[in-house]
């Protein structure tokens, strides 16, 4: 008998599975996004636009340098923690927690470096000046010790998706409760930093927390020791994990350089209204990461049965139910946008709306596309996801440079909905011929 598998239960099934792992992450994140509304507007109306354009660049290039840095070491745990823990395996499954871990760390570590030199080199064109200096370092070496993606991966590949939603709502609670103070006793950029900093480290204390009630802590600290052995133990991993994180780098860090260009093309007033829309633009089409992570360990189980060839009708539903949510979405925001961001931020926001609507586009495209990304990481073609990235990343830039000049902020939340149609097409072709490869192996066709 698996003791392991005993701790943890029986993974659920098929779309069953899907559904149970997503209805808690919309749990979480559904708490998330009615808490962020409030501590929006607490730090938009308290700092007013140019100091909140300030505070989301500090914010923004800090997760950008976090994410230069940080492997998706939740990914490499639910892709090769499967097999060892449907064989039992405790040995390898606490050796794979034990070298995920020691990865976050060493990241922590390279990354502390890597922000003090690009902050001493380029802080004043990112509109960080030496007032700031400071604190924006002390928010980035909190935002990498907060690295949470192993107990994350942890808690993921047992099926623990409500433990993992308690653990992440701390971040909303603590920014609202947070927020709420510092308006009231030092309302300042560098108070609304000191509470996001808090709201980070008590995260991923609790992230920890569960993975000792779960007993996963327990398994790392009696099993699993000779990280060496790691490599051989799960074949590919040092490819999968690189091909990851510079996919992973390329996602995160293009969700937050359109804010930096418009902070530094059109200044930091302008760079908070866009912040503002990106905040709104995420919140309402923030289920496709959801359904991204929720899908990602039944598509590793269901490749690992059958082969990319058994994924095609989940890829159908994901699709159809994807684009009627994108389209509701879209209009919604359509109808309510200006409202929206007036309620939230204040009447001298509303001058976000197109790029509200440029950046909900987008968020849409890559809501209908949401399943083909998860199934290439699966398939073990992260190689492909990241040649995709890279090229919607380049094409960003470019059409962001080429239209920001006539269109301002606008111009480049276009260039992010360019980015996602390129993304959207380029996955579609990528999947499509791993599929078809696939499909010919299995008959005994040369491909």
């Amino acid at each position: 008998m698996n003791p392991f598998a005993a701790r943890t239960g029986t993974p659920r099934k098929g779309l069953g599975s899907v559904a149970h792992n997503l209805g808690w992450l919309l749990a979480g994140r559904g708490v998330t996004a009615v808490l962020s509304l409030f501590y929006l507007a607490i730090v938009t109306r308290t700092l007013g636009v140019t100091d909140f354009g300030r505070f989301s660049i500090i914010v923004g290039a800090s997760q950008v340098l976090v994410a230069l840095v940080g492997f998706q070491t939740w990914q490499i745990i639910v892709r090769y923690g499967t097999a060892h823990r449907s064989a039992g395996d405790l040995d390898r499954l606490g050796r794979l927690f034990r070298a995920c871990t020691a990865l976050d760390a060493t990241s922590a570590v390279v990354g502390v470096g890597v922000a003090a030199t690009i902050l001493s080199l380029w802080g004043e064109m990112l509109g960080i000046g030496p007032t700031l200096w400071r604190a924006t370092f002390i928010f980035t070496i909190i935002q990498l010790l907060s690295l949470r993606s192993t107990p994350l991966g942890i808690l993921r590949l047992n099926d623990n998706f409500s433990l993992a939603a308690l653990a992440d709502s701390a971040t909303p609670v603590v920014r609202l409760v947070g927020a709420g103070l510092v308006a009231l006793i030092h309302p300042t950029l560098q108070g609304f930093l000191v509470a996001w900093m808090a709201a980070e480290l008590l995260t991923a204390t609790a992230y920890w927390i569960m993975v000792a009630r779960t007993g996963n802590l327990r398994l790392m600290r009696q099993h699993g020791h000779g990280l060496r052995a790691v490599v051989t133990d799960n074949p590919g991993i040092v490819q999968f994990a690189v091909s990851t994180n510079a996919n992973a780098t390329f996602t995160l860090s293009s969700k937050q350089f359109p804010l930096l260009l418009v902070g530094g093309v059109a200044g930091t007033t302008a760079a908070g209204e866009f912040r503002l829309a990106v905040q709104l633009a995420q919140a309402m089409t923030k289920l496709s990461q959801l359904l991204a992570r929720a899908a990602f360990p039944e598509i590793v189980r269901s490749i690992d049965a059958g082969g990319l060839r058994k994924i095609g009708r989940f890829l159908v539903r994901s699709v159809s139910v994807a684009t009627l949510v994108a389209a509701l979405v879209f209009g919604l925001l359509l109808l309510a946008g200006q409202h929206v961001l007036a309620l939230v931020g204040g009447s001298e926001f509303t001058n976000a709306y197109s790029s509200l609507l440029w950046l909900t586009a987008a968020g849409c495209i890559d809501l209908c596309t949401v399943g083909f990304e998860p199934v290439l990481m699966a398939a073990n073609r992260a190689g492909s996801a990241f040649f995709v990235r890279l090229a919607a990343t380049g094409t960003m830039f470019a059409a962001a440079f080429l239209l920001s000049p006539s269109m301002g902020a606008n111009g480049i939340a276009a260039g992010v909905l360019i980015a996602s149609v390129v993304t959207a097409v380029l996955l579609a072709l990528m999947l499509g011929l791993a599929i078809r490869r696939d499909r010919l192996r299995s008959e005994g066709v040369p491909a």
